[in-house]
């Protein structure tokens, strides 16, 4: 009697297997919003307010479109983590090549339609004055030309990590931030070419990276004889195939607009409120996004195990990759929050030198510092969903939640001011989590039909 192809998969995850993952991906992740500032010390050195308000609207402006087309990295990992635990020829080679092929063909199409983006991205902010207007359409005509290779690299990323690369992910990931640092400031003081200067800069680390990962990946495994190897071409392009890809990215697009709806909309409220309650979430939100990038390494790792163990059919290791997980991120999630109180005042007076921003900012410090704590289930969960291609879930499950979150935030600001406003945040992650864990759970039968 032959063994079960269950079985013959088999592979055991532990601890290490976890944080092998989640360690590269955290340390890669963290370093992304000091690119941010270092443009923003740059430019605000230059002494011209103008050409720094011209800066961070072009900055947000590329921030919330590039969020739309982030499921290229979370979907080729999904895809090509279940293609490893399949141990099909190709690896998920075919999975890279199509990501490749849609990066093309959107990051093209983004160059191509920028003026109707800037006059869009004009019309939404409004640039106070023309000096901000100015700089503002210098800022994202250049950086929008980095488009194809921005992808490119989401799509490596995905597919490194998806294979147990995740030191080689780490290292590009810090190569392209690192060089846009470099260079911007060269461009910026070198060459003296402004606000240009600074997206010329990651144009530049963008191209350069995208270069190194093509020839990191295709070059030491044989070029393209690994294609010509292990893809067929008719596969590669079959129907099935495309279709498969093209409705993970369509969820996973509507799952980032409407987490970034989410935020927006509490951006919103604040500023609703009072300019010094806006300045004290900015302060308190930066803490939030670093939080989210070391969460995010745990839900890297549950997306890479979880999407191995569909892939191989084994349900044990979906199992222990989805506890292991939400362990180490219920821990590092208790580290942060503990951190964040202890350091929290200390940071908050680095930040801001406002000695209202500074006060008001503390009484919420807690609140803020709890979403580390109450934010896990929801990314670890997004990470088991994306490894188990669960697409539809994801995006029935982020419009439940933010509807959820948008009749919370109305009634719990109405009880509790600020405070419920902040206790709505918490609702929006748990009610995530929540829906999240009980969808994954009524769909393992379907997941795992032999088990």
């Amino acid at each position: 009697m032959s063994e079960p192809e269950s079985t013959k998969l088999a592979f055991d995850v532990r601890h290490r297997d976890i944080l092998a993952i989640a360690l590269p991906a955290s340390i890669a992740f963290i370093t992304e919003p000091l690119v941010g500032i270092v443009d923003i010390a740059v430019i605000g050195r230059l002494g011209d307010a103008g050409l720094l308000g011209g800066l961070e609207l072009g900055s947000v402006t590329f921030d919330l479109l590039f969020a739309l087309v982030y499921f290229l990295r979370i979907g080729t990992a999904g895809l090509t983590a279940q293609a490893v635990g399949a141990r099909t020829p190709d690896q998920g080679m075919s999975h890279l090549l199509r990501a490749l092929f849609l990066s093309l063909v959107l990051g093209l199409f983004f160059v191509l339609v920028t003026p109707l983006i800037r006059q869009a991205g004009t019309s939404l902010f409004a640039p106070p004055g023309p000096v901000v207007t100015a700089a503002y359409h210098e800022y994202l005509d250049m950086r929008l030309l980095s488009s194809p290779f921005v992808m490119f690299n989401l799509a490596f990323l995905g597919w490194l990590y998806a294979r147990g690369a995740a030191r080689m992910g780490m290292f590009l990931q810090i190569g392209v931030n690192t060089l846009n640092i470099i260079l911007s400031v060269g461009f910026v003081y070198g060459l003296g070419w402004g606000v240009r200067g600074v997206a010329a800069g990651t144009v530049m680390a963008e191209i350069l990276i995208a270069l190194l990962a093509l020839y990191l990946v295709f070059v030491p495994m044989g070029g393209s004889g690994l294609v010509r190897r292990h893809v067929r071409w008719p596969d590669l392009w079959s129907g099935h195939e495309l279709r498969r890809l093209f409705e993970l990215s369509f969820n996973l697009m509507i799952r980032s607009a409407v987490l970034s709806s989410a935020f927006a909309f509490f951006t919103a409220q604040m500023s609703r409120t009072s300019e010094l309650a806006l300045a004290s979430s900015a302060v308190l939100l930066n803490f939030m996004m670093i939080t989210a990038f070391f969460l995010d390494g745990q839900a890297q790792a549950a997306e890479v195990i979880c999407g191995r163990a569909v892939g191989a059919g084994y349900r044990p290791a979906f199992v222990r990759g989805w506890n292991l997980s939400a362990l180490w991120g219920l821990g590092v999630g208790l580290a942060l929050f503990l951190f964040w109180l202890v350091a929290g005042p200390v940071l908050i007076d680095l930040i801001t030198t406002s000695q209202p921003v500074r006060d008001f900012s503390r009484n919420y410090l807690f609140l803020a510092a709890l979403t580390a704590f109450t934010g896990v289930l929801a990314f670890v969960m997004d990470g088991v969903m994306s490894g188990a291609t669960l697409s539809r879930l994801i995006r029935n499950g982020m419009v439940a939640s933010f509807l959820i979150y948008m009749v919370a935030s109305y009634g719990l600001e109405h009880l509790f001011g600020l405070s419920g406003l902040w206790l709505s945040l918490h609702v929006f992650f748990l009610v995530r989590g929540a829906i999240f864990w009980l969808g994954v759970k009524r769909r393992m039968p379907c997941l795992f039909p032999a088990s």
